[in-house]
């Protein structure tokens, strides 16, 4: 995922209906339902963009917890002090490159290299940091949060190595204030309301006057009474003066099924509820870095917090790697799905590559050091054994490997080696598994990897508007067979609404994926993306950033409430109502729309006519069918893109005996533009109805803008 040019959206006031002469009918032959459904056809795709992870999935409350988001200030983090208390808070060794004499010293080990100070001259009421969290501390009634933090307080250093050196010339450091009374005592650590009135939940730590840091964790079990909320902050406060030094600073609130380090449980359920076969991760752009030391670093991701230091994101923040890949991994099991692993090959996004040969080997070898991580053996394997010693010694189940992101943007031309240095490794070491290359060939002809054996799969991408979806719901059904590779549509979404998807989105991903799921003998997995946002707006006022950098996204979220985009309610339709064969459907008398080219043309600009153009026609109904052998349901997904109901006749050949009672999942909405909100989150969503008077023959009215599932009990002819 990467940015790039994309039409604007198109409005259906554009289209113009082609009234047919005769009823519209669709015809099932269930006598030729022989070709395969993909098990692993819908999965999910992921990646640290619009604070999926930091601020989102993973329920870490305190952002910037190890102090290393700005060298300049301590973002997040801000002084308590009142009554007349004086006191300063300072970042302590915030530029590895210039770190002053007297601010040396205060290192945990080489992942916390930074830590914030506290100066307390004169306590007043009280003195210490306070946390604001991402975008605020959701506090919810009688519920226990776990806290815990580094802390030495004094200014004193452990014994010189080398004994007392002199003062450091030209140090750019505040000389440290001497505090006579830099006494042990009591530390309050509580959860407070923004405004200062309420105390949700408070509790203390004796702190023992040291130079050496000591870990200090407590519970905080908020009171009864009070309305969730999340304009609420996290304090550390004092009533003596010192010198206190804090480090890795954490608040966790309840996790998904009670996991440590875990995720945050209402983003989990809606994962869980979509039922994926696939999680490809870590991602996306999120894997490559902005530069080639920036990439996903699996290896510093794994173990205690202690021992990760984060990274430089590739969306303008710092990422804290506290959802690592033991916790991907995780994340896979608790929604029952299968891990895709995208492994680093080589090239980053500000257009670094590394050579195929002697100097990309120590990334292969990083490679299959990696898998060894998730399938290697726990008593045989050095990375197997290492996986069992964090927790797991049962290897996870691993089919396919991705080796890169979207490196047809590498113009170096590099692809076909590096892609195949790797594939060569892997198929030796693990020849199971599946490697899938990064380039579509149909897509990107010229970079193409062209040497070497047949592709096991390609990955193509598709960010687009909701017509050119639609026309594109009919791409795979003449794909070749025999010649062409497998394909994984890694990254797809129809590009409408923010920061989440509207009605129109939901409209063209319900056609796209009729065609995925028609030609999933060939469409083998799919994933939407990207998958979350932070619907939090830019303050202009205390500087915090918008929570998006991305729009149109699947589930949106704040700190305390989240929803599903009427896309994702697509998404879970679509992957819950399934069979395991493909039902041939022919259309007789397709409704079609007529592009009013003069009014699009007029919305759009220059360079994006000179775009993609769209066909004149295209159909209003988009189908397919799908039946459980096992069961004998039959699934009918018709999505209606029209302003006015397509009145239906739908004949069901060879179905056996037919329950003349069945069911309707109906997604709908008035405008192409109704959309859900963390305000109205439920304005857009299926409604289950029971649907009478089925048999061989049937007539049905789809709604306007609508996605629709029927389902259809049969028994085998006899």
């Amino acid at each position: 995922m990467k940015l790039r040019f994309l039409s604007a959206a198109v409005a259906l006031t554009c289209a113009v209906h082609v009234a047919g002469a005769q009823t519209t009918k669709l015809t099932l032959d269930l006598s030729k339902a022989t070709v395969p459904v993909s098990p692993m056809l819908y999965g999910l795709m992921t990646e640290e963009i619009n604070y999926a992870y930091d601020g989102g999935l993973y329920a870490e409350l305190i952002r910037n917890r190890i102090f290393k988001n700005n060298t300049k200030q301590p973002d997040g983090w801000s002084l308590i002090s009142e009554g007349d208390a004086k006191a300063a808070i300072q970042l302590i060794g915030a530029d590895p490159t210039n770190v002053p004499r007297n601010e040396r010293g205060h290192a945990i080990n080489e992942a916390l290299t930074t830590c914030l100070r506290l100066t307390v001259e004169k306590p007043g009421t009280r003195a210490g940091i306070a946390n604001s969290g991402y975008w605020g501390i959701p506090v919810k009634p009688g519920t226990t949060y776990d806290a815990s933090f580094y802390i030495k307080g004094t200014g004193q250093a452990p014994p010189a190595q080398f004994g007392n050196r002199p003062p450091q010339a030209n140090s750019n450091a505040a000389p440290i204030v001497t505090i006579a009374d830099n006494t042990a005592g009591p530390i309050t650590v509580s959860l407070e309301s923004n405004d200062g009135k309420t105390v949700f939940a408070s509790g203390t730590i004796d702190l023992i006057k040291s130079p050496y840091w000591k870990k200090y964790s407590l519970k905080l079990t908020t009171k009864t009474g009070f309305t969730a909320t999340k304009d609420a902050h996290f304090v550390i406060s004092t009533n003596r003066t010192g010198l206190y030094y804090f480090n890795l600073v954490s608040l966790f609130p309840p996790t998904y099924g009670n996991r440590p380090n875990g995720s945050r449980p209402d983003l989990m359920q809606m994962l869980v509820d979509m039922k994926p076969a696939f999680l490809r991760f870590p991602g996306g752009n999120y894997l490559e870095g902005p530069y080639l030391a920036d990439h996903f670093p699996w290896k510093t991701t794994l173990g205690p917090l202690e021992q990760r230091p984060g990274h430089p994101g590739s969306w303008g923040y710092r990422a804290t790697d506290g959802l690592g890949l033991l916790e991907f991994l995780g994340w896979c099991e608790d929604a029952h799905m299968e891990p895709l692993l995208g492994v680093y090959a080589g090239y980053s996004l500000n257009g670094d590559h590394v050579d195929p040969g002697p100097l990309l080997e120590p990334y292969v070898q990083d490679a299959l050091e990696e898998i060894e991580y998730i399938i290697g053996d726990a008593k045989t394997t050095y990375w197997g054994k290492r996986r069992a010693a964090d927790g797991h010694p049962a290897p996870f189940k691993l089919t396919y490997v991705e080796v890169g992101n979207e490196d047809w943007f590498d113009r170096s031309n590099t692809y076909d080696g590096r892609f195949n240095q790797f594939r060569a490794a892997i198929n030796k070491k693990y020849p199971q598994l599946k490697v899938i290359s990064t380039i579509a060939s149909k897509v990107y002809p010229t970079q193409k990897v062209t040497s070497g054996p047949p592709i096991d799969m390609e990955d193509e991408h598709y960010y687009q508007n909701s017509w050119q979806m639609q026309e594109d719901a009919f791409k795979y059904d003449n794909y070749d067979r025999k010649k062409g590779p497998k394909i994984f549509v890694g990254e797809w979404a129809t590009r409408e609404g923010s920061p989440t998807t509207n009605l129109i989105s939901a409209l063209g991903d319900a056609a796209f994926m009729t065609g995925m799921e028609r030609n999933s003998d060939v469409v083998l997995m799919s994933c939407f993306a990207p998958l979350f946002v932070n619907v939090n707006p830019k303050n202009d006022a205390t500087g915090e950033p918008s929570g998006m950098q991305w729009a149109s996204d699947l589930i949106g979220y704040d700190a305390l409430n989240s929803y599903g985009s009427p896309s994702y309610y697509v998404q879970s339709m679509f992957n819950n109502n399934i069979g395991n064969r493909v039902v041939p459907v022919s259309a007789t008398n397709l409704p079609m729309l007529h592009i009013d080219t003069a009014t699009l043309n007029k919305n759009l600009s220059p360079q994006q006519r000179r775009g993609r153009q769209q066909k004149p026609e295209r159909p209003s109904l988009y189908y397919v069918a799908t039946k459980d052998t096992k069961t004998g349901t039959i699934y009918i997904k018709v999505v209606n893109v029209a302003d006015h109901a397509e009145n239906v006749t739908l004949d069901l050949n060879g179905a056996g005996t037919i329950v003349s009672t069945g069911t309707l999942i109906e997604l709908k909405g008035d405008k192409p533009e109704a959309t859900n909100t963390i305000t109205d989150p439920k304005h857009i969503v299926p409604i289950t109805t029971n649907l009478t008077g089925i048999g061989k023959s049937f007539a049905h009215s789809f709604s306007p803008y609508s996605v629709s599932v029927i389902k259809i009990k049969t028994t085998p002819a006899k």
